[in-house]
């Protein structure tokens, strides 16, 4: 029987504990660049089993945010290994969370202004937080059949980047309504081509995409984030969650992926919404570890894993207002609560300053 605080070996990547800090957009990166005030708060947190870093664009298009990291140019990556050496210096594990927004985007991010990239040319309806403030997004245009392969590479060139900043994997993001969930599902993929329609077309670019970094980078390093069933971005249901992520997984189990981050429910809102969805089932198909996220307590946590649940259990918000949640939860210690003024932007306030236990 696990428990959720003995070590777990993730593919290449070998963990103290099975607690996890989930990726975390926190808008303060200027300039698409990790600060030293970023390697501090990694290093705050690096008694984690594992760190996923927040959300980090793989290329100028990828991004949808204000003030929110690249890993594709050489300045981002030694900006990134700023983190990644404090990190390992705390004696943590950290991945890079790979992002590319797809419609969840504004022309004021894009290259010259021109339009954001997706599976389809429908808008998404929702706003982003511009340097003029909230704005709604832009309206996209849907990759040709030829261009797919380009942004494969430019995950992959993200993914070696990673790895030339000291990261110990990649986390592909492949949930909450971005580029790779905007393919997957028949409510965003209006596509007639050879990435739409079928369950097996709509996940053909999340095949090829994750086939492509095990080839790059090893697939001892490399896992997938998804979110079978939340609607945060508009991302509406699909027709079939349970024939489309069972699908992909039959798809990606002879990768031998590190990791797959599960998702359960509504994106931080009710994990109730994943009541028809059978996680379990996918599962067994996946065939690697899986992290299960949203909405877990302490309790919940230690059960999932000692019932053979999950492998491991990611945290978010907690760990944003604890930088010591690992040994608050072993001591099943009152938690610091987060300051949600502070989630996003700003400096120290809300990010670095959050008082450990003996504090």
């Amino acid at each position: 029987m696990a428990h959720l605080f003995d070590p777990l070996t993730l593919g290449e990547i070998a963990l103290p504990n099975r607690i996890v800090m989930a990726p975390l957009t926190r808008c303060r990166a200027p300039g698409q660049l990790a600060t030293p005030l970023m390697a501090q708060y990694y290093a705050q947190r690096a008694s984690a089993g594992l760190l996923i870093s927040e959300g980090t664009q793989i290329s100028p298009q990828g991004q949808g945010y204000v003030d929110t990291p690249g890993l594709y140019s050489a300045e981002q990556v030694t900006a990134w290994r700023q983190v990644t050496e404090a990190v390992h210096a705390q004696g943590g594990r950290i991945v890079a969370q790979l992002w590319h927004v797809g419609r969840i985007s504004h022309t004021d991010f894009q290259p010259g202004g021109g339009a954001p990239i997706s599976s389809t040319a429908r808008a998404a309806n929702g706003k982003t937080y511009t340097a003029r403030g909230f704005e709604p997004l832009s309206a996209p245009r849907a990759l040709s059949e030829a261009e797919i392969p380009e942004v494969i590479a430019q995950y992959v060139h993200a993914a070696r980047c990673a790895m030339d900043a000291g990261f110990d994997g990649v986390e592909a993001h492949g949930a909450n309504g971005y580029l790779i969930e905007q393919f997957l599902r028949a409510s965003i993929n209006d596509r007639q081509d050879g990435y739409g329609g079928s369950v097996a077309a709509r996940c053909r670019f999340a095949v090829e995409l994750m086939q492509a970094l095990c080839t790059a980078i090893g697939h001892g390093r490399v896992g997938l984030r998804l979110s079978p069933v939340s609607s945060v971005n508009d991302a509406g249901a699909d027709s079939d969650a349970q024939a489309l992520y069972e699908h992909l997984a039959d798809q990606l189990a002879p990768l031998r992926l590190a990791f797959v981050h599960l998702v359960e429910g509504v994106t931080g809102g009710p994990r109730e919404a994943s009541t028809a969805f059978d996680y379990q089932a996918l599962r067994q198909r996946l065939g690697c570890p899986t992290i299960a996220n949203n909405g877990y307590t302490r309790e919940l946590a230690m059960n999932a894993v000692s019932e053979g649940r999950t492998d491991a259990v990611a945290f978010g918000r907690a760990f944003i207002a604890n930088p010591d949640l690992v040994r608050r939860l072993r001591l099943n210690a009152a938690l610091n609560a987060p300051d949600p003024k502070t989630f996003y932007g700003g400096a120290e306030a809300g990010y670095t300053d959050y008082p450990a236990l003996d504090a």
